[in-house]
């Protein structure tokens, strides 16, 4: 085993005299030599120290050596420090050197040290130190022998090993030379508390990443500066703090607050159902909530398309445990409850966590919980989405879908679930509980006792657990605090289980009503594994803590949520030993029991030992200051306790068992405990054996801090409380969670910091980046070398030992991950690599969470009065003390400032923001064993005080205060420069704010400024004497955080809180120098939080300076307070005040929107008021709002000194009053522009002539400034160009863009005319067309071209929206090329593609996706050839079909002019996401543009430069215009029901201006999604008419109708938008037919428009098709033909060709909008943020002056068209015979054939019947005649009919066509029996076999692979066809054929030629020829005996008749032989 040795030998040069000592360590494990008393100049230590090493010297390792002068009394004082690397030590085992010592501040002193080491590899047998073997060393240092056992086997110490404060030194790679070198490590370590160290609040730290690069290279000697750059320099962005923790700025609890669901399921239809001739219903039901779809009538695939939507308004928790059960239920009606056919459960929080948290046309397997054995039962096709608040649902387009799907292909699955999921049985195991509270008062108690004379337990507790929306309860125990019940609770479920939580509930039984003690859930997912080396779940058996209310016993108790889990519990209630083991069952076995009910049995008690070894633990806590205590508690003496468990619980901690026989304390006997203290070591018996605990603080006084605080005065005396407590020793499970902990919370910072990085826009995000990913691939390495530890450790259970490997599992994977994503890491891959860190993150934290608990939480209350008034939970992992550094809780002797909250619904809301009170906590939670350095980690300088009753002090006796000797005097100086964004407070949509700033027991307050969002105090508030103690170098390290808080001031009343934030002061000591790097501080942004929502931003700076001897002389001046309007305010000095410089800013004035009433008087006269850091302008007043809202001058400026850095820019804030009578001003509304960034004007590029870079803000036209202005960088220019050099530009020119040809890519020069091909892609596609139409197999030619008459309106949009699903099935693809693409690029960069061989490799992949997909879609297509063959499309001209609003593709329309929304009132808490729309009071109009000055000359001397306009050249006027708008509403898909029957009567109303439009008569009935098809037209004027309303009604035959959902649409911005959105432009240009052109200029004319507005020269139209437009050429074609189909020559589809590519157009280009249809989302005032529908619509909008456009298209929904369908019934054959005769017991059926057309069971006719078939064949020549009504289109019939008798009108329901046939048996007096059916899809059914033989079953069976043919197409079929029906094993059985004839017929035909039902005239059918067996058989009996006895019996007659004639031949041979005998002898 390796060892190191280091002899230290002297320390020379000391100053003064007195006793030394030296602390030397090494890997964290630090050893002290022995006193060296009274030396002088030099200490003789002369010691060896040994330590034996597990892992290689490392050549990065430090040693370090400080000495301390000793004291006996104080804490020892450092003299200095040595460290060195030990790269020499390591590479020749041997050294020897004399060095001098750094002292605290990094310079050297002139002590000095001898030293030798050796290192060397010797064969001990020292293994892995193991805790227990500290405890034996022998203390023969008079006590000093204090371990400080940190990370002893911390290989190699790389930064995320070590703690925090060490990574420094632990990673650094320089070498220090013997005998040399200042340069030592340490210095490093000291510099790290850099200026950036008041980044330790939770604001993510921004770095200055020049001065760390800097470092970086300092630090890594010759490495490669990236690889190093951060990793090891992370300790300056973290937390450098050794001694205090982070605190937890999010205050609020958000779980357990109610919020809004909505749930939408549609049942579409269901198939393959099992059962005979059934009426299913489907039942959706959501916890208690149930609802029916209709019945539908003797089907077994019933179509319903009904949609059903739940409302809920409850906490996410409750939300996501409901069940989702879908059941089938057959022939259900007023008087019989139905029976069940299958059921399908599901939990809500499955479908919540799907993508868009939604299921789609998803296909769910019933099943029996009945008969688990069954299998399927069928399948329901539905669609199932969860919208929370906020959610937007994007539902796929909802098309005509064809129905032919793959059900398997599409289950109801999550991802990851197989489809044949298994019967399972989940064991849930309950053996005992311990500690349950009183649930009764103890009154009844003492009666009892008087009358019993027994004392009893005051609980009854049983437990229930729930899972899959199923109970199982254990037995009541009467009357115990530690109930046994040994019982298990068995569920029968399908497996993997689709509910995730399963929740056990202690309750209490109680004869009124039950409640629950504590609730706790159990996560599947974290109990299991469902990878291929996964685990069942499985669980303990393991103690579960539960937590809620307080314990005292209350009647009513207003905690009552947190006993059944909502919420943060607030006490311990108890715990529950339980395990879970799940089977999964092998159905098929005989002895199954086949039902799912909930079993209970008995199961065998449970060992002690199982859960694991007692353990005696001890918790030590100091209080080092409590402030902020809330001042309506002020008054009262506080003190405040600490409890674990019950343990530390004085005033209603442990109920007593009342039997003394029962266990002592929760879970142990007094004889285990007794046994503990005599094994551990005697001496420690000792101490440890009146070890009383105590866990809380004196009372004390409160002492008023200000107006609204109190604090309590623990100055120097610190009170400190200690708990012995006995739990089993699960320590493992806490420290394995700690260490992904460790490494999550170091990914976190790391990550906010790239972000930060990459918002700030430093240089290097990548370097970053990629030390953090070497650091997480570092950390999760180290996980795996120190997790596999105490695997046989007593208490292990089976999710321990799996878990481990998972992780472990999980964890390597995860690093090499890294390492390869790292390698990854460039500029421009930054921001997708941080999305898959963060992944990483989130399954960290999953993992990091320990399903088992072990030790419970801690508590801290604050109680006054002997009342508990606020609490903080502190998780017991975060300060749990391990040996190893990695594995010891986050905060574990760490000071914390902890935040007190109300308990339960108390904290929601405003009482839950404003602090109870701030501790200043110190924690240390461990073995009792290990408690020998528990005070470590306090700041130094203190003495104990023990206990008074002790005796003699001993010393390991906790102390219970602590009494601090050492102080400093500080000065803090907050320099509060300005907040913005905060939360409005008043009434008036402002704030008066001021913050209110704390630092430990003092506080200050800012100046009031009145009505305002974004303050800029400019103030630097001054404290004097703020006293700290501890250590002065500590302290320089670990300050104590600042709270800052920000209230409203209000007149009356007190203030109102508005946020708050932390900080951490940058500390100068008073040696230091007060000057750079570090001073004077920079302003830094801080987040402001109210609750767990932000509130803001604060601007600010905090210094904290040291007082020393020379008093605050020495401090750095401050300037006094020069100007005299502020008085005594000091402002922030100007080092530290931004440097400012002269900005210019015009604002452009167009109008006022929406303005509402003030006040209840309308707005007349408003003005706007700009204002910017103190300068602002006015604009001019309108004198008239209602006659013109507009502003008559337009553009406006002033001028103002802004901060040099960007970031810093303080907001602009936009005011409008309305200016009233006698000169009074009242404020209308407000809006603050945060971020000036995107109004910042750049100069275009002149050199440049490409537009790639001359697109920034061209003239006022927002183009592009990298993605500021828009979503998506506006649409103007494609991403790809930009990637491009210079040179290139690719263009697609494609006319079709569903047949793509090639990309063609054209090489330009910048100033060349280009040439541009436009691919004429048509006439190629048609001849490419007519080319493919090979026949099919069936042999029937596909139909010719659609004929142009038929195509109208829909036939382009059906076409749409099957390109729109190709499209979105491309981007998927594209997704996953991308992806290729990148890993292409990687190489490329390694190798030297060309960009170009990218691109080419792109369209590769993109081949071979599409080969895949035709792979996968094959199944279903109609073909059977081997061959895959794309239906081919007519050629249909298309539109654009967006499935959003069309601003949102156009970033808003605001290219110029943008809108700003106004708001007014008090900004609501209610939510996250609080909706501020009821706060618009109107929108101002108008643009911004900022620029330094002075602006060059080269743009005013432009031509045409208009100096009033500013940077605003060249926009319209904004005069009124008058507008003819006119509205296209198609349809509206899944609109929220409103009527009671679960559906709605939909219609339009249309509301612009003062004009309303009202559809009230064409409603349409009954409809969710209907189909509209109607235009209005509608005349306006803008501006005062400019926002269109649609909405869609409800219409009631009672009553008012209701609102169902709205949208509104900004007409104004897309009138006067550059992107036209006046009238979309189509892809084709035609003057007739479908694709008519509506928009009254011609292309020619808008591009001679579009040209001029630009300044460029006008088109030029070339011979040969060509056009040349600024340089560039297009081509096109040239002639068009008219109505008459004569040609004419035309230059239209030329410059059509140019708008359609307009975006290509240098400078002046965008994209300009297409014909389209966009989706908007209906939304309703009472359910805000949850969609109530979408509807599809679109505008088009017409000057006045302009000339008229044409008549409306027609869009009026296609009227079905009116078919017949005529079917015969020829024969029968091989039908099952079903009936018994009477006489002969022959088998015979009497057959009839039934036939209906789905949706039509009212017209269901039936044949004759065909009587005592004795075969199964039968014959009936009879004939169906079905007429209906057809949408081609669609591929659905249209019926139409009353839904009831009770209902108004008829109800229109599309149905497909589905041909129902079934054959019966007919019985005279019982019912008919069903014998079998065939269902046949009239668009798509198998072929009919030629002849009754080759009829088979396989024409069902293998439906998918068989070619299929269309009634519709082939007008006329015969053949045969099987019935079917399922025996009982569900198997498919034929039970007969049929011989038909289908025939269609269009209305017109059938008039034409008639025909008669039956066999009736017109046209009769001959009488079938039946034998004469089927008359009856009584008429003529003999006949039909010698039929039917002939016919089966005719062989065994002959053979009788045979029989009886040869018995003849022998009786009368016997006869007659004696006669001839008797002759013969005698010779007659």
């Amino acid at each position: 085993m390796m060892s190191l040795m280091v002899h230290l030998k002297t320390v020379a040069h000391l100053r003064g005299k007195g006793d030394r000592i030296a602390k030397v360590t090494f890997r964290g494990l630090p050893f002290f030599s022995r006193v060296a008393e009274n030396c002088e100049e030099v200490a003789n230590f002369n010691e060896t120290f040994r330590w034996p090493i597990a892992s290689r010297l490392d050549g990065n390792e430090m040693l370090e050596i400080q000495v301390y002068n000793y004291s006996k009394v104080f804490s020892n004082r450092l003299v200095g420090t040595f460290s060195m690397v030990l790269q020499k030590v390591a590479e020749e085992g041997h050294l020897e050197l004399t060095d001098t010592l750094i002292d605290d501040n990094n310079t050297s002193i002139k002590t000095s040290v001898t030293i030798e080491i050796r290192y060397q590899s010797m064969d001990g047998t020292v293994g892995v130190w193991s805790d227990g073997e500290f405890l034996d060393v022998p203390d023969d240092r008079d006590g000093m022998f204090a371990f400080e056992t940190d990370s002893l086997l911390s290989g190699q110490s790389h930064g995320s090993g070590t703690s925090p404060g060490r990574s420094l030194q632990g990673s650094i790679p320089t070498f220090r030379k013997a005998g040399k070198g200042v340069f030592s490590a340490m210095k490093l370590g000291k510099i790290k508390s850099s200026r950036d160290d008041h980044r330790k609040s939770d604001e993510p730290a921004v770095l200055d990443m020049e001065d760390l690069d800097r470092r970086a290279m300092r630090l890594a000697g010759a490495m490669d500066p990236d690889t190093i750059s951060l990793a090891s320099v992370t300790a300056v962005t973290t937390n450098v703090s050794n001694k205090r923790s982070k605190p937890d700025i999010k205050m609020e609890p958000s779980s357990g607050r109610p919020v809004d669901y909505q749930i939408s399921i549609t049942v579409i239809e269901a198939r393959q159902l099992i059962g005979l001739n059934m009426d299913p219903v489907v039942c959706v039901e959501i916890g208690d909530d149930k609802k029916y779809t209709s019945m539908k009538e003797s089907t077994n695939c019933p179509y319903y398309n009904e949609y059903f939507v739940f409302d809920f308004h409850v906490p996410p928790d409750v939300m996501f445990d409901k069940i989702i059960k879908l059941s089938v239920i057959h022939s259900k009606n007023l008087l019989r409850s139905g029976t069940l056919v299958g059921t399908f459960k599901m939990d809500v929080g499955t479908v919540y966590s799907q993508p868009e948290h939604q299921f789609y046309h998803k296909w769910a397997i019933m099943s029996d919980p009945d008969d688990i054995t069954a299998g399927c039962k069928g399948y329901i096709k539905c669609d199932i989405a969860v919208v929370g608040k906020g959610d937007n649902i994007k539902t796929p387009h909802k098309a005509n879908e064809t129905d032919e799907d793959d059900i398997e292909g599409n289950l109801l699955l999550p991802e990851g679930i197989p489809a044949e999921r298994q019967w399972a049985r989940f064991y849930v195991r309950i053996y005992r509980a311990e500690g349950l509270p009183k649930m009764n008062t103890s009154i009844m108690a003492n009666v009892k006792k008087a009358f019993i004379g027994e004392n009893r337990d005051l609980v009854d507790p049983y437990v229930q657990v729930q899972f899959a929306g199923q109970k199982g309860k254990t037995s009541v125990q009467k009357s115990s605090y530690e109930p046994i019940w040994n019982e298990q609770v068995i569920f029968t479920e399908l497996f993997p289980p689709l509910c995730k939580r399963m929740k056990v509930q202690i309750r209490d039984s109680d004869k009124v009503n039950d409640v629950a003690i504590g609730t706790h859930f159990i996560d599947l997912r974290k109990i299991s594994n469902d990878g291929d080396k996964g685990f069942l779940p499985t669980l303990g058996p393991a103690w579960a803590n539960m937590y809620g209310s307080t314990r005292q016993y209350t009647l009513m108790d207003e905690h009552q949520d947190l006993n059944e889990g909502l919420g943060e519990g607030v006490s311990f209630r108890s715990r529950l030993l339980l395990s879970i083991a799940v089977e999964i069952l092998d159905t098929t076995s005989p002895e199954i029991i086949s039902s799912t009910d909930v079993q209970i049995e008995n199961v065998s008690n449970i060992s002690e030992s199982a859960t694991g070894k007692m353990d005696e633990f001890f918790l030590f806590g100091a209080f080092l200051e409590a402030t902020m205590i809330d001042r309506k508690i002020g008054d009262k003496a506080i003190s405040f306790e600490i409890t674990i468990g019950n343990y530390g619980n004085q005033i209603d901690g442990v109920s007593k068992p009342s039997s003394t026989k029962k266990k002592k304390k929760d879970g142990d006997n007094e004889e285990e405990e007794n046994e503990l203290i005599q094994n551990s070591s005697e001496d420690e018996a000792d101490e440890d054996g009146d070890l009383v605990s105590v866990s809380t603080t004196p009372l004390m006084k409160p002492v008023i801090t200000d107006r609204n605080y109190f604090h309590l005065p623990y100055f120097e005396k610190k009170p400190c409380v200690y708990i012995k407590s006995w739990w089993q020793d699960q320590r493992r499970r806490l420290y394995n969670s700690n260490m992904m902990d460790k490494i999550a919370d170091k990914l976190e910072e790391g990550l906010n910091d790239v972000q930060e990085i990459i918002k700030t826009e430093k240089a290097f995000p990548e370097r970053r980046l990629r030390g953090v990913l070497e650091e997480l691939s570092v950390g999760c390495s180290r996980f795996v070398t120190l997790a596999n530890k105490d695997v046989n450790q007593a208490g292990r259970t089976k999710l321990d030992r799996e878990r481990l490997k998972s992780c472990m599992r999980e964890m390597d994977s995860m690093a090499q991950q890294t390492r390869q994503i790292r390698t990854q890491v460039k500029k421009n891959t930054v921001k997708e690599k941080v999305k898959l860190v963060q992944n990483f993150l989130q399954k960290l934290r999953f993992l990091a969470d320990e399903p088992q608990h072990s030790i419970p939480d801690v508590f801290v209350w604050m109680m006054s009065n002997n009342k508990r008034i606020a609490y903080a939970r502190v998780p017991s992992k975060d300060i749990l003390y391990s040996i190893v550094d990695e594995e010891t809780g986050k905060d574990c002797g760490k000071v914390k400032a902890v935040f007190l909250k109300l308990p339960g619904k108390k904290g929601f809301g405003h009482a839950g923001w404003t602090v109870q009170a701030k501790l200043e906590l110190y924690l240390w939670l461990g073995l009792n064993k290990q408690r020998k350095d528990f005070l470590k980690g306090l700041p130094n300088g203190f003495e104990e005080v023990k206990a008074i009753n002790t005796g003699p002090v001993l010393q390991s006796i906790p102390p219970v205060s602590l009494v601090y000797d050492m102080k400093q005097v500080f000065q803090l100086r907050a320099h509060m420069y300005q907040a913005r964004s905060l939360f409005a407070a008043d009434s008036s949509g402002l704030s008066d704010p001021f913050a209110r700033v704390f630092f430990s027991t003092h506080s200050q307050v800012t100046e009031v400024l009145s009505e305002t969002l974004c303050p800029t105090w400019d103030q630097l508030l001054v404290f004097d004497n703020v006293e700290l103690f501890g250590e002065a170098s500590e302290l320089r390290d670990d300050p104590p955080i600042i709270v800052v808080e920000i209230y409203d001031q209000d007149t009356v009343g007190k203030a109102e809180f508005i946020g708050r934030t932390f900080a951490k002061p940058t500390i100068k000591m008073c040696d230091e120098h007060y000057g750079p790097p570090r001073f004077p501080p920079q302003l830094e942004y801080y987040q402001v939080y109210r609750g767990n929502c932000t509130a803001g931003e604060l601007l600010a700076a905090f210094e904290l300076l040291q007082v020393g001897q020379g008093g605050r002389a020495d401090l750095p001046p401050l300037e006094g307070p020069t100007d005299s309007e502020h008085g005594p305010i000091l402002p922030v000095p100007l080092g530290i005040r931004p440097v400012l410089s002269r900005y210019r800013i015009e604002v452009l004035f167009w109008g006022l929107r929406d303005l509402k009433r003030i006040n209840l008087a309308q707005v007349d006269r408003p003005r706007v008021d700009i204002e910017c850091a103190g300068r602002g302008v006015q604009s001019v007043l309108i004198q008239n709002y209602k006659k013109n809202p507009n502003f008559s001058t337009l553009v406006k400026w002033f001028e103002v000194d802004l901060p040099e850095n960007e970031l810093l820019h303080p907001p602009l804030n936009i005011r409008v009053v309305d200016c009233r009578a006698f000169g009074r001003y009242i404020l209308v509304g407000s809006h603050a522009v945060t971020s000036l960034r995107r109004f910042i004007y750049s100069t275009p590029d002149k050199t440049s002539n490409n537009w790639a870079t001359a697109a920034k803000l061209m003239n006022g036209y927002m183009v592009l400034t990298n993605g500021g202005s828009q979503p998506r960088s506006s649409p103007s220019l494609s991403s790809r160009t930009f990637s491009r050099p210079a040179g290139d530009i690719l263009v697609n020119v494609d006319a079709d863009p569903s047949i793509r040809k090639m990309d063609t890519v054209v090489k330009l020069d910048a100033t060349s005319d280009a040439v541009v091909k436009v691919d004429m892609t048509e006439e190629e596609s048609d001849k490419d067309k007519k080319k493919k139409k090979k026949k099919k197999k069936g042999g029937v030619e596909e139909e010719d071209e659609t004929d142009e008459r038929m195509l109208d309106w829909w036939s382009k949009y059906f076409a749409s929206i099957e390109t729109l699903k190709e499209t979105l099935r491309a981007q998927e693809a594209a997704q996953a090329e991308a992806e290729e693409r990148e890993d292409l690029e990687i190489a490329a960069e390694a190798g030297d593609f060309k960009p170009d061989d990218l691109l080419l490799k792109g369209s590769k992949t993109k081949e071979k996706n599409k080969e895949k997909k035709g792979f996968k879609d094959k199944k279903k297509g109609p073909t059977a050839d081997g061959t895959e063959k794309k239906p081919v499309k007519a050629k249909v001209d298309e539109l654009l079909v967006y499935n959003k609003e069309l601003e949102s593709e156009y970033g808003n329309f605001e290219d110029w002019l943008h809108t700003f929304n106004l708001y007014r009132g008090k900004a609501g808490d209610d939510d996250e996401h609080a909706l501020d729309d009821d706060r618009i009071v109107g929108r101002f109009k108008g643009s911004l543009c900022m620029y330094k000055l002075p602006l060059s000359e080269e743009i005013t001397r432009e031509a045409g430069f208009d100096p009033n306009m500013g940077m605003f050249q060249s926009i319209p006027h904004n005069d009124p215009i008058n507008v003819l708008v006119r509205v296209y509403v198609v349809r509206a898909t899944d609109l929220h029901p409103a009527d009671i029957n679960g559906k709605a009567d939909p219609y339009v109303v249309i509301k612009l201006g003062k004009t309303e439009v009202k559809d009230k008569e064409n409603y349409i009935s009954k409809q969710l999604n209907p189909v509209f098809g109607k235009s209005f037209d509608i005349e306006a004027t803008f501006p005062m008419e400019s926002m269109l309303t649609v909405s869609v009604y409800d219409w009631d035959l009672v009553g008012t109708d209701d609102l169902i959902g709205e949208t509104k649409i900004d007409l104004e911005n897309r009138f006067y938008s550059k992107y036209r959105a006046t009238c979309g432009i189509s892809s084709n240009y035609s003057v007739h037919g479908y694709n008519v052109w509506r928009d009254p200029l011609k292309p020619t004319q808008i591009l001679a428009k579009l040209c001029k507005d630009g300044k460029t020269d006008a088109p030029q139209y070339g011979p040969g098709g060509k056009v040349k437009v600024a340089n560039r050429i297009f081509t096109g074609a040239t002639e068009i033909e008219d109505e008459n189909g004569l040609k004419k020559q035309t230059e239209e589809h030329l410059a059509l060709t140019v708008l359609n590519h307009w975006e290509e157009i240098p400078r002046v280009g965008c994209k300009l909008v297409p014909e389209h249809v966009e989706t908007r989302p209906l939304l309703n005032v009472d359910k805000p943020g949850i969609e109530q529908g979408r509807i599809e619509m679109w505008v088009d909008m017409f000057s006045m002056d302009m000339p008229a456009p044409g008549p409306a298209i027609e869009i009026s929904p296609r009227k079905p068209k009116r078919y017949e369908l005529r079917v015969i019934i020829w024969n029968t054959d091989e039908v099952i015979l079903e009936d018994d005769d009477y006489f002969t017991g022959e088998k015979s059926s009497d057959i009839f054939v039934r036939g209906w057309l789905k949706g039509q069971q009212e017209d269901k006719q039936d044949t004759d019947v065909h009587y005592h078939s004795l075969t199964g064949e039968g014959n009936f020549n009879w004939r169906f005649v079905y007429p209906f009504d057809y949408l081609m289109a669609e591929e659905k019939i249209v019926i139409s009919k009353k839904e009831s008798m009770f209902s108004w009108d008829e109800t229109e329901y599309k149905i497909p066509p589905r041909l129902t046939l079934q054959v019966w048996d007919a019985d005279h007096f019982s019912a008919d029996d069903f014998l079998g059916a065939i269902e046949l899809d009239l668009n798509r059914f198998p072929r009919g076999a030629k002849t009754a033989k080759q009829c088979s079953l396989n024409m069902i069976r293998n439906e998918h692979e068989l070619p299929t043919i269309s009634i519709f197409k082939q007008k006329r079929v015969k053949g045969w066809w099987p019935f079917v029906a399922r025996d009982e094993n569900d198997e498919m059985e034929l039970t007969g054929k049929v011989e038909a004839e289908l025939h269609l017929v269009t209305a017109e035909e059938a008039e034409k030629s008639p025909v008669g039902l039956g066999r009736n005239e017109p046209d009769p059918l001959e009488k079938p020829n039946r034998p004469d067996t089927s008359l009856m058989w009584f008429l003529s009996p003999l006949k039909s005996i010698r039929y039917f006895i002939w016919h089966n019996y005719r062989w065994l007659i002959l053979k009788v008749l045979g029989l009886v004639l040869l018995l003849l031949m022998l009786g009368l041979f016997l006869y007659s032989i004696p006669g001839y005998l008797v002759k013969k002898i005698l010779g007659v």
